[in-house]
């Protein structure tokens, strides 16, 4: 079946067919004529199975060729990096038509949203926050909206955007077309559905008790060892056919740290979490997209924007805290039918948290497996080369030049220091044993040794003077051998 065989139009069936989108997803065949009616629809799949087309498509062809400059669609979306990711795929099936987006979220300037509100963007996705705010401002006219799509409805509600939803929807006229997707159907969501939709169909695009344990995601659980998870990663991400992998944090400071380890051990990472600014995390992420960087770490808070077809491998650093975190973390791989393998590490403390997630999910893995960096099992389970190592090569190169040469300087540190506190010795016991110091030298050539240490004792301020007056004049042998005692003793050390 091709887009075309679903009433698609010509020029976008042409815009997809650039990329090599050429034949429907399940829920895209399910979604698309449906919606082309004006049907109001909720979709009931997984994150990867392509439901951004199934709204997106029947959208873009209702409003029209060459529709009208103002606001006619809304998408709206719960995360800033899912509002990137679905502008890009709208503007791609738009490519051929005279249709414009906007995405409109916080972390950037209100500047550039507004001024392609006001030159006449006909779609907007955003997220629920900047809408509200633009809309009371009276920037963002809702009024003649034609249809709406509540994407990510389930982590609209964990976000807990629940109220501003009701706002969005009392903001737009009440006969509209509307569209909402979810991966989970909890009670407020589907009590969100019977009051703003109207005879909603309810499409399912797989088995609803299939949960995660399809065929095409391995799911690998460990009980890990804090202080080695840095290693096993490190092992995991040269494992045989391994490419884009996303790796889930639950803090912004675990997300910070492990990037930069993991670039210390050679490895082309890159993070996205709450403490980059929003240009920081467009650019990690469109590196990620491009293949700059092939591992990403992120919280949870970012997952919904990683809508990458290439990701092989996730990896919960930390567990998540229910079932349907892990759903959508997981859900990261193993997008449009590819396989993914899905590896997370059950600490000690959170066992508890995993006996919820197992029983939910019906793994049937309620106690995992202890799991170290040098266990065996570890290499097997995931296709890992005997003998890797917690380094890259090159990486590995570098730190044994950096390692060997750390002694030497730690070493001319030490000695740098003990001379220095010897000289610092000499300095701190005052001027009649500085001057005593040649005295011993002094005494064997003859009886008038005895002097100096005399004049010194009596006299410290005129034994300086006389030191600084040599040293300015080039010093007799005496001077010298007073200056070099400390320089000898340096450099045998």
């Amino acid at each position: 079946m091709t887009f075309a065989d679903l009433n698609i139009e010509q020029d976008i069936v042409d815009a997809l067919a650039t990329k090599g989108i050429t034949e429907p997803f399940p829920i895209q065949q399910q979604t698309i004529p449906l919606a082309l009616t004006g049907q109001d629809i909720i979709g009931q799949a997984k994150t990867g199975t392509g439901k951004t087309f199934g709204f997106g498509l029947p959208l873009i062809q209702r409003l029209g060729a060459a529709p009208e400059p103002g606001v006619k669609a809304l998408v709206v979306v719960p995360t800033r990096e899912l509002a990137v990711q679905v502008t890009e795929d709208l503007e791609l099936a738009t490519a051929n038509r005279p249709t414009t987006i906007v995405s409109i979220y916080g972390g950037k300037a209100y500047e550039g949203q507004i001024e392609q509100l006001k030159a006449g963007a006909q779609i907007v996705v955003g997220t629920p926050g900047r809408l509200i705010d633009l809309q009371r401002q009276r920037l963002l006219d809702l009024s003649k909206v034609q249809e709406v799509v509540l994407d990510e409805a389930d982590r609209m509600l964990d976000l807990g955007f629940l109220s501003d939803i009701e706002r969005i929807f009392q903001a737009v006229p009440a006969v509209r077309h509307t569209m909402l997707f979810s991966a989970t159907m909890p009670a407020p969501i589907v009590a969100l559905a019977r009051r703003f939709m109207t005879r909603p169909v309810h499409i399912r695009a797989t088995d609803p008790d299939e949960g995660l344990t399809q065929a095409n995601i391995k799911h690998v659980i460990y009980r890990a060892h804090s202080l080695d998870k840095d290693e096993v990663i490190a092992r995991i991400l040269q494992a045989e056919g391994r490419g884009k992998t996303v790796i889930f944090t639950r803090t912004k400071r675990a997300a910070a740290k492990l990037v930069e380890e993991l670039k210390d051990r050679g490895f082309n990472a890159a993070a996205v979490h709450g403490d980059l600014n929003q240009e920081q995390r467009e650019r990690a992420m469109a590196a990620f997209k491009a293949g700059k960087r092939d591992v990403l770490i992120a919280t949870d808070v970012a997952a919904r924007g990683i809508d990458v077809d290439d990701v092989t491998h996730v990896i919960n650093h930390t567990i998540p805290d229910d079932p349907d975190t892990y759903l959508h973390r997981a859900g990261r791989t193993g997008r449009a039918g590819k396989t993914g393998i899905a590896v997370t590490f059950v600490d000690w403390d959170d066992l508890h948290k995993w006996t919820l997630i197992d029983k939910a999910l019906e793994f049937g893995i309620p106690e995992p497996v202890e799991t170290y960096s040098s266990s065996p099992h570890l290499f097997t389970d995931l296709d890992i080369p005997a003998g890797t190592k917690g380094r890259l090569p090159g990486a590995s190169s570098h730190a044994a030049e950096a390692g060997s040469s750390s002694p030497k300087r730690s070493g001319e540190r030490r000695s740098g220091e003990r001379s220095g506190s010897r000289s610092r010795t000499r300095t701190r016991s005052g001027g009649s044993q500085e001057s005593a110091a040649p005295a011993p030298a002094e005494q064997t050539s003859g009886p008038d040794a005895a002097q100096p240490t005399a004049e010194g004792t009596t006299t410290d301020g005129a034994a300086k003077r006389r030191r600084r007056r040599r040293r300015r004049s080039g010093g007799n042998g005496s001077a010298e051998a007073t200056a070099s005692a400390p320089q000898s003793s340096g450099e045998g050390e």
